[in-house]
């Protein structure tokens, strides 16, 4: 302990020496002098560059998000691209949080000092608008700034490949491979943001590309005709953060023209004062809404996370009260909208392809089969939905995929971009409920309605929190133990079969056979019980927690949500 905090320390001191440029972390700093728990967790290890990009609490030190771990990451990504392409650019977005626009253009000035063209948004847009600049202008990567829906401490670096999806594990690979080799006082090269964009290095993205955004939006709509005539009520929340313009904008397009904004929640605010937590996925952070929606009455609540990739819903629930909606029940419903209305319309391609992840809903299942639909299951993580698209790209066959989604709340129509996109979700959920509306259903009666068809499927995902160094070395102990100490029973219900896909290995264990799993190996283990219910336990790929993915079939929500309720309290025993 003693070595280790000699480095740790070693490390204060030249932070102290050399982060002087930002006020912030230079009086973090001084505030944690002789303070060793608080350095320790500050340097005790790097923040490190995932799958996905860099995620961490802002503050000082090497495992902090600050301007000096962004340059890093960005330098590190710089000798890449220059390895990469002969003519490289990178397009840049950010959301509302805290410094997000600051680590915007601290990327865009290491970026520009390295002879990388940069096209920056004039300012904050969603994290899909990102994703369609790097492909509308032809781009060899994307940097989106933005923690997605966690806390306000939080902020994070995402990027993306020439294809508009976020970089591969190859890709990610080899980028953390440039990024250790860079010392971030010594190695990073970095020019005057203001000094480069007079030069033509860094360029602002122009409303000409966002134009074209948004006719790719509107093009995936089916029967937006209907929505002016419609008489839909709409109360939306941003959640402080990027949705705001364009999920009004594109609303209005189409027509819906009674939207009553939150307006507590309508303007930027990185500190998410009304939200602590701005995720659509829990009733905490659409308080606010729910609270106008008792004033105005309207058909639907809509909420966007702060980077406006994932949306939630709440509907009317018929005893004066607002139901929401789970991303797994959005998500078949969408798809049987689509399915249902494009088939009628004829504009459904021939070997039509959904994909989802496999902690995702298989209500969409006969849903697939009904409608001759191939459904492709992927890895959690929409960058491999995004993978799908590419791949029926480089056949030419891109027309084929007509819906993804994954149960966090995330959804994408098109192939326009390669990630989730609540704009195109927002639409498309609107008039849905505006199409049913004129047909005299309620959103209430088509999610019964779609139960009664398909069967009664109840899912819930629960987050166990390991702050700190001792909360990840739980995290590893608790997953291994999953593996070398399965449970065989949990609920009461025999475990009839196991997926491993660290070991890319399911076994079904009522006859002892292994199959192979065909899918880039993860930190997944799920168990199956009987009737379609199972238990699915992952680490977060960017948080410190483990999740767990309750399913239960039952025939009806009461039956389903006891059961539930017994597979949790056996899981807390395993987790906790």
């Amino acid at each position: 302990m003693q070595s280790d905090m000699t480095k740790e320390n070693a490390l204060y001191a030249l932070w102290c020496e050399n982060a002087t440029e930002d006020a912030d972390l230079t009086a973090e700093l001084e505030a944690i002098r002789g303070d060793q728990d608080a350095i320790r967790e500050r340097f005790y290890k790097d923040l490190e560059f995932g799958t996905g990009g860099l995620r961490g609490v802002l503050g000082a030190g090497t495992g902090r998000m600050n301007i000096y771990t962004v340059r890093r990451a960005t330098q590190g990504l710089a000798n890449y691209v220059k390895e990469s392409f002969a003519n490289p650019s990178v397009a840049i977005s950010y959301d509302s949080r805290i410094k997000s626009d600051t680590f915007a253009r601290t990327a865009a000035a290491v970026l520009a000092a390295n002879g990388i063209r940069v096209h920056i948004y004039k300012e904050l847009m969603p994290t899909p608008m990102a994703s369609f600049a790097v492909r509308r202008l032809g781009c060899s990567a994307g940097i989106m700034i933005t923690a997605s829906h966690n806390p306000a401490k939080y902020n994070g670096y995402k990027v993306y490949g020439a294809d508009g999806c976020q970089i591969t594990l190859d890709v990610a690979n080899t980028v953390i491979g440039k990024i250790n080799a860079v010392d971030l006082f010594r190695d990073v090269k970095i020019c005057d943001y203001d000094e480069a964009v007079r030069s033509g290095m860094i360029s602002y993205i122009g409303q000409d590309v966002i134009e074209e955004y948004f006719a790719n939006v509107l093009a995936q709509g089916i029967h937006t005709d209907i929505c002016p005539t419609s008489g839909l009520k709409i109360v939306y929340t941003p959640l402080n953060g990027t949705g705001n313009k364009p999920v009004r904008e594109i609303l209005k397009r189409i027509g819906i023209s009674d939207v009553t904004v939150v307006p507590e929640q309508e303007l930027p605010d990185g500190n998410f004062t009304t939200c602590p937590y701005p995720n659509p996925e829990i009733r905490e952070a659409l308080e606010y809404g729910l609270r106008l929606c008792d004033q105005v009455k309207p058909d639907l609540l809509l909420a966007t996370d702060p980077d406006c990739d994932r949306v939630g819903i709440a509907v009317p629930d018929g005893k004066g009260g607002y139901a929401l909606f789970s991303g797994n029940e959005v998500g078949a419903m969408l798809l049987k909208y689509i399915c249902e209305e494009r088939t009628k319309l004829g504009t459904m391609p021939k070997n039509p392809i959904a994909v989802k992840t496999i902690v995702t809903t298989d209500l969409v299942k006969p849903i697939a089969e009904e409608y001759g639909v191939q459904l492709i299951d992927v890895l959690t993580g929409f960058k491999f939905i995004g993978e799908q698209i590419g791949m029926l790209e480089e056949k030419g066959e891109e027309n084929r995929y007509i819906f993804g989604f994954e149960e966090s709340y995330g959804y994408l129509a098109g192939t326009y971009v390669r990630d989730k996109d609540a704009v195109v979700a927002s639409m498309l959920i609107v008039e849905m409920a505006a199409f049913y509306r004129t047909k005299g259903i309620s959103m209430m009666q088509a999610r019964e309605n779609l139960y009664a068809q398909y069967g009664v499927f109840k899912h819930s995902q629960e987050s166990f929190a390991f702050e700190g160094v001792s909360g990840m070395m739980k995290m590893k102990e608790i997953m291994a133990s999953l593996r070398t100490n399965a449970p065989q029973t949990i609920g009461g219900l025999k475990v009839i079969g196991s997926a491993d896909y660290l070991k890319s290995e399911s076994t079904d264990l009522e006859t002892g056979a292994v199959t192979k799993i065909d899918l880039p190996k993860s930190d997944v283990v799920s168990f199956m019980l009987p009737d379609h219910a199972s238990v699915i336990v992952r680490p977060s790929g960017t948080e410190p927690k483990i999740k767990a993915y309750y399913t239960t079939v039952c025939k009806t929500m009461e039956e389903a949500a006891a059961l539930e309720e017994k597979l949790r309290a056996d899981m807390h025993k395993l987790l906790v």
